[in-house]
This record gives C-alpha cells, sequence and structure tokens, in this order.
C-alpha cells in the first residue's frame, strides 16, 4: 500500500526530530557532567581552602579548635557529604571530620581518586609548610546527582518534541492542502471534462505536475477524438459494402438462370473479400493508435522482407498479369517490429496492385538511399498528383473518380503509422517512366 505524501514528510520531519532531540540531549548531558565535575571540583578545592584557612597559626596542636571550625558545605545541587582531614607534614593525622573514613595520606597538591572504606573517593589535597589539608567526597553521590540533574532535561525534551510534532502535522496539512484541493479537482472531472486545470490558481511547486496533467489530458483528449472519428467514419465506410452485399445476395436469390446466378455469385464473392479486406485493414489500424504497447524492436532485413511480400503476392500479380518482383541489391538492418513492418509493405504492394494496369510493373526494392536505409515500391499506374499526394495518408481519403474497387482508402494510412512508430519518414514521389512511388526512410543505424 503506497503512503501519502503527507505521512512520508511527517515521518521524516519527526524522524529528523528525533535523531535531533536524542543529539541535543546526549550532548547536552555529556556537556553537564562535565560541567558538573568541575564545579564539585571546585566545590572540594574550596573545602580544602577554607579548612586550611581555619588551621589559624602555624602550631597544629589545637585539634578541637580545627574541629569546631570545619565548614558544612551546602550547595545549590542540595546537601553534600564531605570528609575533611588534617595531617602533619610526616603523615601523622591529627584531625578528620568523619573518623568512619579513613582517607589515605598524600605527600602532593592535587586532585586524586582513592579507595576508602571500600568507595571511591574524589580527593583533594593541599600540602602546606607545616600540614597536609584534605577534602574528600564519594564518587557515587557526584555522579548520583549529575544523573537526577540531568534527567530533569529529557522529559521537557519529549514534551517539546510531542508539541513540535502536534504543530508540524497541523503545518503540513495546511501546507498540503492546494495539493489535496488539486488532487479533488482532477478526481471529481468526468471522462468528457478534459479541459486543462489553470495554472494561475495553482502553487509554483505544482505546476510541473499540473503541466504533466494537462499535457496527458490534452493527450487523451485527441486520442478519444481520434476514436470517435475513426468509429464514425468506420461505421460510414462499412455500411457501403454491406450494402453491396445485400444487393448482390438479392441478384443472386432472383437469378432467373445459371449463368445469371454463376454472374451473381462472382459479384457477391467479391463483395465480401472487399469487405473482409476493408474490416482487416480497420484492425490493423487500431493496433496502432497512441494507446498501443511500445514496440518490441528485433533488427529486421529489409531485402528478405521485400522479397517475402513480393512471395506472398506473387500469385495475385499473375492473376492480373502484372510484373511484380523484388530489386535487393543489399541487405539494410532496421530495428523494429517484423510483423508490422511486413503489414507496411502489405499495404504498399496491395495498393499498387489495385491501380496498376494489367501488363504493369511493380518493383519492391529494399536499398540505402541518402545513406539511410529505404523500402521502396514502384508502379506503372496512374501515379498521383502532386496536390493529393499529402492527403491520400488520411484516413478513408480516395482520389475523386475512384470506385470501391480501388480499395478502402486506409492503406496509406496504416503505412503512414507504421512507419511513423519506427521513427522513419514515408514520401511520394512519381516513378521513373510515369505510376507512383512510394519511399520509406528509416533513421539510420
Amino acid at each position: 500500500m503506497a503512503i501519502s505524501i503527507h505521512h512520508r514528510v511527517l515521518l521524516w520531519v519527526v524522524g529528523a526530530l528525533l535523531v535531533g532531540a536524542t543529539l541535543l540531549v546526549g550532548s547536552t548531558w555529556w556537556l553537564l557532567l562535565r560541567q558538573l565535575d568541575a564545579i564539585f571540583e571546585g566545590n572540594l578545592k574550596q573545602v580544602a581552602l577554607a579548612v586550611a584557612d581555619q588551621r589559624g597559626t602555624r602550631g597544629i596542636a589545637s585539634p578541637p579548635r580545627l574541629t569546631r571550625q570545619v565548614p558544612r558545605v551546602d550547595d545549590e545541587y542540595g546537601k553534600l557529604e564531605f570528609v575533611t582531614a588534617v595531617w602533619t607534614r610526616d603523615g601523622r593525622k591529627m584531625h578528620s571530620s568523619n573518623p568512619g573514613v579513613d582517607l589515605p595520606f598524600r605527600s602532593r597538591s592535587g586532585l586524586s581518586e582513592v579507595q576508602a572504606t571500600g568507595e571511591t573517593w574524589h580527593l583533594y589535597t593541599i600540602v602546606l609548610g607545616d600540614g597536609v589539608v584534605q577534602a574528600a567526597q564519594r564518587v557515587r553521590e557526584r555522579d548520583l546527582l549529575a544523573r537526577e540533574t540531568v534527567s530533569r532535561l529529557v522529559l521537557p525534551a519529549l514534551l517539546l518534541l510531542a508539541l513540535v510534532a502536534m504543530l508540524l502535522t497541523f503545518a503540513l496539512r495546511r501546507g498540503l492542502a492546494p495539493l489535496a484541493r488539486t488532487a479533488s479537482e482532477v478526481a471529481t472531472r468526468s471522462v468528457e471534462a478534459l479541459h486543462p486545470i489553470p495554472l494561475a490558481s495553482q502553487p509554483r511547486e505544482l505546476h510541473l505536475l499540473i503541466g504533466a496533467i494537462n499535457d496527458l489530458m490534452a493527450r487523451l483528449g485527441g486520442a478519444l477524438a481520434l476514436q470517435r472519428h475513426f468509429l464514425a467514419d468506420a461505421a460510414h465506410e462499412l455500411r457501403t459494402p454491406i450494402t453491396a452485399l445485400r444487393l448482390q445476395l438479392q441478384l443472386l436469390e432472383r437469378a432467373p438462370d445459371e449463368a445469371h446466378r454463376a454472374a451473381a455469385m462472382d459479384e457477391l464473392r467479391a463483395g465480401m473479400a472487399r469487405a473482409q479486406h476493408s474490416v482487416e485493414q480497420l484492425l490493423q489500424l487500431s493496433r496502432l493508435g497512441p494507446e498501443t504497447p511500445a514496440l518490441r524492436r528485433e533488427p529486421v532485413d529489409l531485402a528478405r522482407l521485400a522479397r517475402e511480400a513480393v512471395g506472398r503476392f506473387s500469385a495475385r500479380a499473375d492473376e492480373l498479369r502484372i510484373d511484380l518482383g523484388a530489386v535487393a541489391t543489399e541487405s539494410p538492418i532496421v530495428a523494429g517490429d517484423v510483423q508490422q513492418l511486413a503489414t507496411l509493405l502489405d499495404n504498399l504492394v496491395d495498393n499498387a496492385l489495385r491501380h496498376t494496369p494489367a501488363g504493369g510493373r511493380i518493383d519492391v526494392a529494399a536499398q540505402r538511399r541518402d545513406g539511410q536505409p529505404c523500402l521502396s515500391v514502384a508502379d506503372s499506374g496512374p501515379g498521383i498528383s502532386p496536390a493529393e499526394r499529402e492527403r491520400v495518408f488520411d484516413r478513408f481519403y480516395r482520389s475523386p473518380g475512384a470506385t470501391t474497387a480501388s480499395g478502402s482508402g486506409l492503406g496509406l494510412a496504416i503505412v503512414r503509422a507504421v512507419a511513423q512508430r519506427h521513427g522513419a519518414t514515408a514520401l511520394l514521389d512519381e516513378a521513373p517512366g510515369g505510376g507512383l512511388l512510394v519511399l520509406v526512410y528509416f533513421q539510420a543505424s
């Protein structure tokens, strides 16, 4: 199931917010722990200095006075338990604020971590001229206070993230409203409502999409119009041979003798052949519309295609006493659909046979002209005047004075449709010695 753009954008944004919030909380946690460590270390130093300042004179023999003056430190994080100790320079303990904690003696000033009473302590030592002062704090207490302080940031961050997600959802719905309106406008249109969507009333970000939709609707409208015209023309064109078949059947039924009956039968067969030919051409043309699937291209030998077409029509040409032959001095290869190209050539040869008188000549050639692969069919018929050469490619067009025996007017329309699908160009010219020359130029490979 495809996810909507709204949900997709929302998921990406909320995911980015989660990652950002995680990074923010994590970095803040790390920085605050570092800062709190520095603060606690400063507190230790201040406690040690306070004890050193309260020692009074250089004499060190006043433990009771020192005991009374040892400070109890309360800071902004709550009540912290500090342990202080006073030593002589040679390591003799003079005083401890908590006798139960046996702090180790250190002869160097500075911060260190020590083990005492089974726990880890932060210890700050100050070495004076006549003694050593120490202040210590449990690592466990410091870490607990630091974690409690930092953890207070997590809940506000999560609440802020939820609030931002709600605002983003509202903002996305408002921001994507034009897309929803456009989709609704397209969805509610009928098949006949193919006029373009106005771009002026749409956001700029949708212009490319709406332009593509308008182009699709224009092509769809053209295809539907072409289909309607085709169906109307086909119905009109099929009416004539069907009417002729009905009349020929009536003549057959009313034939007074066997001779008239045989003649009527021949006319009926010819009429049925013409109707069948028209239906076949209509089917061929329907397979070449813009909505048909893309070509399945393969290498096609045009010389072989020409020889096979001549072979298919040779019996009919002999019956009509027309010299039909193939001219293939070379074998140009093109990429295309062999069945459609065979249909193109069959329509050209069939059209030539219909317009070439008995004793005439038709040459089917595969060659290269001006560096391009080319199929050509030349006949010795009456030809087509230059003024009509473009119109004869229209569907159902017949030259003035043409009879139903001349064809349905679809042959050259099929030729042009196949050529266009192959990127080729179909042209009409005058054949050498008179008649019609049809050239189909393919793109050079």
